[in-house]
């Protein structure tokens, strides 16, 4: 096969174009940081790629998207084959179509064909997340979406410069159907320049090596990308492992949590994925694509395999079932803007939990879901009076791994590139102020190695007219779950106005909220599952969570059994009582397998009269409630124990 040839090019001459053609991803990367005009983008919510003539991906950079760069060749194949021959130099092509190979409308790509005297030799591309495309919320993130009409502006491939000409009514056709116009066409020309700064750096290194060794290159990294891969899948067992993981439900359907099964196999030097069984599309936008779920399963295998460099050579070895019409390949016109924080942060984490059972030594509990929030309205502060957007996402734990804590506060797992967006440059570009920012205590999933802690960050409104606020999140009832015995983290939601008069709880995803000057909100963060049976945990490590604030001495009796005795917390002064701990985890020990089997109505009686609390709810009894309303969902209650009773108790002793 030829796939599998080892290389002609000399080792020095292949390896120097290998890191050049990351280099020149990084170049890329680097001039959209200096001329984009979202806060958004700028925070790293983009990807670039270079792809050879036929729109596989040759390289990407060092700090790339996951879950962008698993589908940039899917677009770029959809541009060729949309126009064929019809493509020439000068041309740059735009799509954001989540049904052609992309995620969701707000990644809009910027497709640039490269020739060499004539001849089609790659393709360079950049894909930015607008903050806004258009639909009935600002930010294009309706939750209550069930088709794409609501989510914005729906670009298939499309021309926006012909020969080196720019097509300005084609742009303006484009932009004018999303909020802050300007700024949209600000962040086109910016990517659209950045794949020129790409396409002068390929002909540089053509004229220095020949247009023959380029292209002996780009084929070479591929296949020596997929070489290294299947060496590695040869040292591995072949068998069939399987698991499920759940979105939080569909609106449609009330309570119950929506499946998502996924089955790895592997044979010999193979990767197959199936995930057949996964529930039927649902009713609001939490739905993903095609493209978007196949890019789930190669960042999650991806994770396991950190020493190898990623392009189309090691989707080679990855083959995938992803039913038609199922949540996890919806197909037009079913809402999929929701994707990242539903399917696909469900798939990835499906995965670090199989591959944990295949390569333990790499174990990786799940990471906390993705959530964004957006507020838009009308800026009223003086010198403003503009339309604003005010998009953020939230950093979370990541899972406790081997012999490892999880870590805190980090970008999500759908792209660890991302940036925490700066609150400084937030209250300069929006009228939205910061109240506190902080890491939360005991939001770490408690295991032998804790996960990470998650944050907590509150917000005032303050000039502002006709405002609304949305947000896109999950795991408020599928919690992120601990492994091999560990234990899970805290549910997601929001909550408006907090500790006043108009307090509400709002969920873990909504939108259309009306908003007014002075209203404030915050926002908990997931911290990462637990690996490891809790009790096991070094008292130590307990006692020094305790001192650091990752942990509070209530809970370190409750979750780990450890008993810390307060003598000065002002000077972190502490002392753990030994006597006292051995017999409480001795009790622990003895009764938490049946605490999963109680009554969740007696458990929820204790929870209103202040015996308990949340997080007994979710840790202790693995009890689902509706937080609005403080009411049972006995369905999801039953899922969420099946779960921690093969994730969690299934490995106690």
């Amino acid at each position: 096969m030829e796939a599998m040839q080892n290389n002609s090019l000399d080792p020095v001459t292949f390896e120097v174009l290998k890191n050049s053609f990351i280099n020149l991803v990084d170049q890329m990367s680097e001039q959209i940081l200096r001329t984009c005009y979202s806060f958004v983008i700028y925070n790293r919510d983009f990807s670039s790629a270079l792809c050879d003539a036929n729109g596989n991906i040759v390289m990407q950079g060092t700090q790339d998207i996951a879950v962008h760069v698993g589908t940039l060749h899917l677009t770029a194949k959809a541009i060729i084959k949309d126009f064929q021959e019809d493509i020439h130099p000068g041309d740059v092509f735009l799509i954001n179509d989540p049904y052609r190979g992309g995620t969701h409308f707000s990644d809009v790509r910027v497709i640039r064909p490269v020739f060499y005297q004539q001849t089609l030799i790659a393709f360079i591309q950049s894909n930015g997340h607008w903050a806004d495309v258009g639909g009935s919320m600002p930010g294009s993130f309706d939750v209550s979406s069930k088709d794409h009409y609501g989510e914005g502006v729906r670009i298939p491939p499309v021309r926006i410069w012909s020969k080196g000409r720019y097509l300005k009514d084609v742009a303006n056709l484009i932009v004018s159907n999303m909020r802050v116009p300007e700024e949209r066409l600000g962040d086109l020309r910016s990517q659209v320049e950045a794949t020129k700064v790409a396409e002068t750096e390929l002909l540089r290194l053509v004229d220095k090596y020949t247009i023959d060794t380029v292209l002996v290159a780009f084929s070479e990294v591929q296949n020596y990308v997929e070489r290294l891969t299947r060496e590695k899948l040869k040292e591995l067992p072949n068998g069939t492992w399987e698991t499920v993981d759940y979105i939080d439900m569909d609106p449609d359907l009330g309570d119950g949590m929506i499946p998502i099964k996924v089955k790895l196999s592997i044979k010999e030097d193979n990767i197959f994925y199936n995930l057949e069984g996964t529930h039927p599309a649902i009713g609001c936008f939490l739905n993903a694509s095609y493209g978007s779920s196949l890019s789930g399963l190669y960042a999650g295998t991806k994770t396991f395999f950190p020493d190898i460099p990623l392009n189309s050579g090691f989707y080679r070895v990855i083959e995938a079932n992803l039913p038609e019409g199922s949540v996890v390949n919806a197909r037009w016109p079913v809402a999929v803007s929701g994707f990242c924080s539903g399917p696909y942060e469900k798939i990835i984490n499906a995965c670090f939990e199989l591959w944990s059972h295949i390569m333990p030594e790499k174990a990786l509990a799940c990471s906390f879901n993705l959530e964004y929030l957006l507020i838009g309205g009308w800026d009223a502060r003086e010198g403003y009076n503009r339309f604003f957007m005010w998009y953020d996402w939230m950093a979370g734990g990541h899972g406790g791994r081997i012999s490892k804590d999880g870590a805190n506060a980090m970008s999500p797992v759908f792209g660890a590139g991302l940036s925490v967006q700066p609150c400084e440059g937030q209250e300069r570009l929006t009228p939205v102020v910061t109240s506190y920012h902080e890491i939360m205590i005991d939001s770490g999933g408690p295991g032998e190695y804790r996960g990470g802690c998650g944050a907590k960050k509150g917000g005032t409104l303050t000039a502002i007219q006709d405002a609304v606020m949305s947000v896109c999140c999950d795991r408020s009832r599928s919690v992120t779950w601990g492994l091999f015995g560990g234990l899970p983290s805290n549910p997601h939601g929001n909550w408006l106005n907090p500790e006043t008069e108009t307090e509400e709880f709002l969920g873990a995803f909504f939108s259309n909220v009306a908003l007014k000057e002075g209203d404030s909100f915050t926002r908990p963060s997931a911290g990462g599952g637990g690996l490891g049976d809790p009790l096991k945990r070094n008292p130590q490590h307990v006692l020094e969570d305790v001192i650091d604030g990752y942990v509070s001495v209530q809970r370190a009796i409750k979750d780990y059994g450890v008993v810390i005795k307060a003598i000065d917390p002002d000077i972190d002064q502490y002392e753990i009582l030994h006597e006292e701990t051995t017999q409480m985890r001795t009790y622990i020990r003895c009764n938490r397998k049946n605490w999963l089997t109680e009554n969740p109505q007696i458990v929820v009686k204790k929870y209103k009269n202040g015996e308990i609390d949340k997080l007994d709810l979710i840790r202790r009894y693995g009890v689902i409630i509706d937080f609005s309303t403080d009411t049972v969902l006995e369905k999801s209650t039953q899922q969420f124990r099946n779960m921690l009773n093969n994730r969690s108790a299934a490995y106690w002793e």
